[in-house]
């Protein structure tokens, strides 16, 4: 039980010291991409816009284009979105959460859960999703993948998105872990809340005269 809370204290210290430090940097470095990849959001909806446009406009007036550019741009857009801004959606909590009782525990409790869930779960999926996607990407980069549609975008820069996607998404992940045992390392429950009702609150001091 000693070696324990000595080992808790050390890793609490290295938190503190090191472990905070990293985590604001990829929080930043996160928080700067999620700010920029807002405006593609607008760009994408424009150019679907523009797309349909321009495919009524031709059916009207009987021409013939060749929308596979703006077509596979909008996918594209829609694959920067989703790809790089994976580790923003994790580092402000937006993802999708399906639970009944998560929300209803302390906050050290719900660290404990997301801690064991990051190091379990979310950086061994990271990994993994690198590994088996490296050989494809590689792939596709030496080769120069293009489209086979005609006029077709190329697609390797697409695909060397996804090593970034899960590179960002493992740091983000370590970050978590720092924020996680800091929680975990303070006094108390650290949630702030209220507390519960039928717990008799502390009585204020008694005023003294002078």
């Amino acid at each position: 039980m000693r070696f324990l809370k000595q080992l808790a204290a050390h890793i609490y210290r290295v938190n503190e010291g090191v472990g905070k430090p990293m985590a604001a940097l990829i929080d930043g470095l996160n928080d700067r991409i999620g700010a920029a990849i807002r405006w593609l959001a607008l760009l994408m909806v424009l150019v679907g816009a523009g797309t349909a446009l321009l495919r009524y406009s031709a059916r009207g007036l009987a021409l013939s284009l060749n929308l596979t550019p703006p077509t596979e741009a909008q996918w594209y857009l829609f694959s920067v979105i989703f790809l790089l801004g994976a580790a923003y959606g994790l580092n402000h909590n937006v993802h999708v959460r399906v639970d009944v009782l998560y929300e209803r525990l302390s906050k050290k409790k719900r660290a404990i859960i997301d801690l064991v869930g990051t190091i379990i779960f979310l950086i061994p999926f990271s990994l993994v999703m690198l590994y088996v996607s490296w050989p494809a990407v590689a792939n596709s980069f030496s080769i120069r993948e293009v489209s086979p549609d005609p006029g077709g975008l190329a697609r390797w820069p697409i695909k060397m998105l996804i090593l970034v996607s899960f590179v960002l998404l493992t740091l983000q992940g370590l970050s978590q872990i720092v924020k996680q045992i800091d929680i975990l390392g303070r006094e108390g429950d650290g949630d702030g809340s209220a507390p519960p009702e039928g717990t008799p609150e502390a009585a204020p001091a008694p005023e003294t005269s002078a």
